[in-house]
């Protein structure tokens, strides 16, 4: 060969750096779509059942949750909920899963929150002033109860195992075989003066004085507010969500749980769970940052959400004219803030040629607007979850999730609010600041820190280890101060770019101390530039991103750079405006930098792996003819 030819062959091979292109392999199985799967209070017919399991095989689901609702006008009464019939009915649908190679999971109850007709009423929500008596509407009960219950008190964990009894002994004998999850959705219970009488004494030993002489002035004493979130905010987590993930595994089973829209650490609550699941479009594809973030603190491998919710408004906008080129921009705005399980919301139950539908989702069936192009969507987002699995969340730099600056305010401005935002404690606003996004950014609470440990070169939280702290807040709890304190002493990098304050209404002399010693540490700086880390990704305008070490290959997935104003309501057609789209970017892994051009085809994503041999583009697959 001669040495031009040599020549040629060497810079052809230097070109395709960052520029390889490989064929996904075949995809994990465990990351194919599942769909909820709405039984409304009606006949269940098993070869119904079977036909839609059959359906949903076909075109390319790994599994279903069945969720019990309401009754429809026009179907008679089903078997009584609980009931030998009923189980007998879950029974079937599990079995003829497994016979399919689907997965199954199960709503832990009917409609949403918890609750029923068989919760008395010492077992059901409270406030300050005492029992409530909030009804659970519309559940599968409303078929032949004038009323179907009341909500479960979600702050005692004694009336949660009562309810749970009832619950597991009806739905045991379908928890054999495959492992099911025991599904709870978003928090859904009033908020507002939300209050359980064991709690007065327990907050008086912690706080040092009287709830009662402050609840008539909560909306005004932001200090006392503060207290009460907090003091709830554990209690939400010891009296409800980690006894439920203890209740679902003594019956079999694991707990997969929207811990959004409760009053508590988010972290610590997604942690407390064994499938943690996030929901779009009422919640910002940004928010899915947050179960992430536990679940790699946790060590969780599977990051869940509830998508195309609405998306292009509530109830239901465009319903059953949805395009397949939104719903996957939708996607994959979420896989790119950690996600790698697309749950569809949803599919009814439906005999061959029905026409019964949900009143909140996009329509998933063989009536639906997408059914067409349904498999094909699955095998895309399947192969880009199947990637996002493997190994294990990159992690750089921990980021201070602002608990206290948003349990010190109250309710959003109306020009921030949406059907399912209200207050800043929900954290639906909640990103993380723009000169993180380099850093592979995941969030922490003073609750994982409060644990963590710095062996001279790394932050160790968890199943996590980080390079830095960034604690961008306003307002820092003492423990929270304590912990920092504690690992900056011993060399934990720290950005603190303004001067926090001490929330709540207790008092603390040494508080102003221990915050000028820790701002005086060496290692302490004002800005994240300041502390010289490196980046992962460098570039301007960076799209959204999530990254995945894997041995010693990084696995890097990109959505389109417009997914960042996928925001409710989405437009319809807003994926096909896109336009094709490149961002220069240096990624460093490995010990060294690899440059590379993202090269965005109109509204998709980019999917690289990177290791010794350089960059490689993995082609995700796509139909011949794109999406609609």
């Amino acid at each position: 060969m001669s040495d031009g030819i040599v020549s040629r062959v060497a810079r052809f091979l230097h070109s395709m750096v960052g520029r390889g292109r490989s064929a996904a392999p075949p995809s994990d199985p465990a990351s194919r779509p599942y769909t909820r799967w709405w039984w409304f209070s009606g006949p269940i017919e098993p070869k119904v059942v079977e036909h839609q399991l059959g359906w949903a095989k076909a075109n390319g689901f790994g599994g279903v949750e069945i969720a019990w609702v309401y009754p429809l006008h026009h179907v008679v009464a089903g078997p009584r909920w609980l009931g030998p019939d009923w189980t007998e009915a879950v029974v079937h649908a599990k079995r003829h899963t497994e016979a399919l190679g689907l997965g199954c999971d199960f709503t832990f109850g009917s409609l949403w929150p918890f609750g029923g007709s068989f919760v008395p009423p010492e077992d059901s929500h409270q406030t300050f002033d005492g029992l409530s008596y909030r009804p659970l509407e519309q559940t599968w009960e409303s078929a032949y109860e004038d009323e179907p219950g009341l909500v479960l008190d979600h702050l005692n964990r004694e009336a949660l195992a009562r309810y749970a009894q009832v619950l597991g002994a009806a739905l045991a004998p379908a928890l054999g075989g495959r492992t099911s999850a025991l599904f709870c959705d978003s928090w859904e219970v009033p908020t507002r003066r939300m209050w359980s009488p064991k709690l007065w004494d327990r907050f008086r030993a912690r706080f040092g004085y009287d709830l009662r002489e402050h609840v008539d002035r909560l909306d005004e004493d932001e200090h006392a507010r503060y207290d009460y979130r907090t003091f709830i905010s554990d209690a939400v987590l010891d009296e409800f969500y980690r006894p439920f993930t203890e209740i679902c595994h003594g019956l079999g089973a694991v707990s997969r749980v929207q811990c959004h829209g409760a009053p508590t650490d988010l972290i610590a609550a997604y942690g407390a769970v064994d499938i943690p699941e996030t929901e779009v479009l009422l919640f910002p594809p940004a928010f899915a940052r947050i179960a992430a973030s536990a679940a790699a603190l946790g060590g969780k491998s599977v990051v869940s959400c509830e998508t195309f919710t609405c998306p292009y408004g509530f109830p239901a906008i465009h319903f059953k004219g949805e395009l397949a080129s939104d719903l996957r921009l939708l996607a994959d705005a979420a896989i790119a803030h950690g996600v790698n399980r697309v749950v569809w919301h949803g599919m009814p139950y439906n005999p061959p040629g029905g026409s019964n539908a949900f009143f909140a989702t996009t329509h998933v069936g063989p009536d639906s607007a997408l059914a067409a192009e349904i498999p094909a969507l699955n095998a895309c987002l399947a192969d880009a979850c199947s990637w996002m699995r493997r190994g294990r969340t990159y992690a750089g730099l921990a980021v201070y999730l602002p608990l206290e600056d948003n349990w010190m305010r109250d309710r959003l401005p109306r020009e921030l609010r949406t059907p399912a935002a209200q207050f800043y404690w929900e954290l639906r606003q909640e990103v993380v600041p723009e000169e993180a996004e380099p850093y592979g950014p995941l969030w922490v609470s003073a609750s994982s820190l409060a644990e963590a440990t710095w062996d001279g070169t790394k932050l160790r939280v968890g199943a996590v280890e980080f390079d830095a702290l960034l604690l961008s807040c306003r307002w820092l709890d003492a423990g929270a101060l304590d912990a920092v304190l504690r690992l900056a002493d011993v060399g934990l990098p720290v950005a603190l770019p303004h001067r926090p304050r001490r929330p709540g209404r207790g008092a603390d002399g040494d508080y102003e101390a221990r915050l000028d010693a820790l701002e005086a540490l060496p290692n302490v700086r004002r800005a994240l530039g300041e502390l010289g880390l490196t980046p992962l990704v460098e570039g301007e305008s960076l799209p959204p991103y999530w990254a995945r070490v894997d041995g010693d290959e990084l696995i890097l997935f990109f959505a389109h750079p417009g997914a960042w104003d996928v925001h409710y309501p989405m437009t319809l057609g807003q994926a096909r405006a896109l336009p094709a789209a490149s961002r220069p970017i240096v990624i460093h892994f490995g010990g060294r930098p690899h440059p590379v051009t993202l090269d965005f085809p109109p509204g998709r994503s980019v999917l690289l792996r990177i290791s010794c041999n350089g960059v490689e583009t993995v082609a995700l697959r796509e139909p011949k003819c794109g999406f609609r």
